[in-house]
């Protein structure tokens, strides 16, 4: 083994800790000794991913699932030996709904990826109306839109299938996922697939024909997987196999440990140590440093060294949000759950963003005479609600299941989990900052940049971008020998 190679990542996230992994996972094939270790701010691991187990009842506060379509994901816990835990989403239930004009409508199955499998249920559905239907029926005739530039979620899906179908179909789809406002996001930062087939395809529909004609046949001997997958006693096992291998293969781990401050010195040309001061005074050197934190946590850090970078960091704005999971005697919902759950399309003026019937749509997750309901709150221009207190949030999410499910009952346990400044908003312009973060930042080798602000908010995006900020620092370990 060569002399070791030091590195410091701060941020205990899982973007944090897939790092860790990852950069070990390579050092090791590549023989070389590595001294790492990962700070973490607060007093637990794996950022938002939390598992609360109440009586027979599993909660997640955060995340509660990650798509299975995205490998990185399930290739991170099959590694950790967590194949036997994968859980597919139940095969009862399967129904998603929108509640709109009144009342719940049923989103035919493969809507969510915006062509259904089957016409009939979708014009049955009666989400649109038949001008709707054929307005969205044109993104087969349109022309494509320009190549070039950044245009909106918003204007895309507007222009390519109309503001009915935009309103009450794809926009509370989409801020299921960001949490944002369709008119501020950038199409190419969060849905580039959508650019890609409009300019390959001419149009959504077509490209969604001609992807799922052309998708690859399963692999024999691999489990089939749901669109989303999740573990079965919750993700918390995910970030309790990920702290356990890491503290077996000496990474070191350390929690409580805020960091107040990153410094730079040169010990020959063109190579720098950075010097990482610790909230008690003290402080770690290392020849690389990893930045998992959010984005204006990172600016902060970053600013001394290089304002430009501190500024385009700050540029990334982020959206509050908050969970309510409620119990319910199962005896005494029956007739208000449908499917999995619903989505509340903005346009609708609710407090609801969605609410999700847990305990239907995951097995372990509640016993049989329970039913787990998890419902979504807050976002970008709704995050007042946020600021009542638990009880009031709660009877406030209890009238809004009333107004739109009719459930009526008392919950026998409710939990609220508050995330402020948590999500990352991709707005116009996103990838044109991120290419001039990159610039501000070259001169600076070994100092990388990782986690949701950048290139993907869900788990697998994460865990992802974890990975190549680990070769990026195994690139930079090639490139100059070790110090002495």
């Amino acid at each position: 083994m060569s002399t070791s190679r030091t590195v410091v990542i701060v941020g205990g996230g899982i973007s944090g800790l897939a790092t860790a992994f990852a950069l070990h996972e390579r050092a090791a094939a590549a023989g070389i000794a590595l001294r790492c270790t990962v700070l973490e701010s607060g007093p637990s691991w794996g950022g938002k991913i939390q598992t609360h187990h109440v009586g027979g009842l599993v909660t997640d506060a955060g995340p509660d699932s990650f798509l299975s379509q995205k490998p990185a994901g399930i290739e991170l816990c099959l590694k950790l030996g967590l194949a036997d835990q994968l859980i597919n989403t139940n095969d009862a239930g399967t129904k998603a709904f929108v509640w709109s004009r009144g009342r719940l409508h049923e989103l035919p199955e493969g809507l969510v990826v915006f062509v259904p499998k089957q016409l009939g249920p979708f014009l049955r559905s009666g989400l649109l109306g038949l001008p709707g239907l054929a307005r969205m029926g044109l993104d087969l005739v349109l022309p494509r839109g320009p190549a070039d530039g950044d245009e909106s979620l918003a204007a895309f899906f507007r222009r390519r299938f109309g503001a009915q179908a935009f309103e009450r179909m794809i926009e509370p789809l989409m801020a299921g996922i960001y949490a944002g406002d369709a008119e501020q996001m950038s199409l190419k930062a969060t849905f580039p697939r959508f650019h890609e087939l409009e300019q390959q395809y001419g149009g959504i529909i077509r490209g969604m024909m001609a992807a799922r004609k052309h998708a690859p046949a399963p692999v024999p001997g691999r489990p089939k997987r749901t669109m989303f997958v999740s573990l079965k006693n919750g993700l918390g096992d995910l970030t309790a196999a990920l702290t356990s291998r890491l503290t077996r293969q000496g990474i070191e781990l350390r929690a409580n440990c805020p960091v107040d401050a990153v410094r730079v010195r040169s010990h020959q040309l063109g190579r720098w140590m950075y010097d990482v001061i610790l909230q008690d005074g003290s402080a770690l050197s290392a020849e690389s440093l990893v930045l998992a934190t959010p984005a204006y946590v990172s600016a902060d850090l970053l600013r001394p060294l290089t304002p430009i970078a501190g500024g385009l960091l700050e540029m990334i704005p982020y959206a509050s949000t908050g969970t309510v999971s409620m119990a319910y005697p199962a005896a005494a919902v029956a007739g208000s759950v449908q499917g999995f759950g619903f989505v509340v399309p903005r346009a609708e003026g609710r407090d609801l963003i969605a609410a999700t019937w847990t305990s239907r749509k995951w097995a372990h997750r509640a016993p049989a005479d329970q039913v787990l309901v998890r419902c979504y709150v807050g976002g970008v221009g709704r995050e007042e609600i946020l600021k009542l207190d638990d009880e009031q949030l709660v009877a406030r999410v209890r009238a809004e299941l009333t107004a739109l499910c009719g459930l009526q009952a008392e919950p026998t346990y409710a939990e609220v989990n508050r995330w402020w400044k948590a999500m990352p908003q991709y707005t116009l312009g996103h990838l044109d900052r991120l290419s001039q973060l990159d610039a501000a930042l070259s001169r600076y080798p070994g100092l990388v940049l990782t986690g949701a602000a950048y290139c993907g908010v869900g788990i697998p995006d994460c865990i992802r971008d974890g990975n190549l900020a680990a070769e990026r620092i195994m690139a930079t370990f090639a490139e100059q020998r070790p110090v002495s």
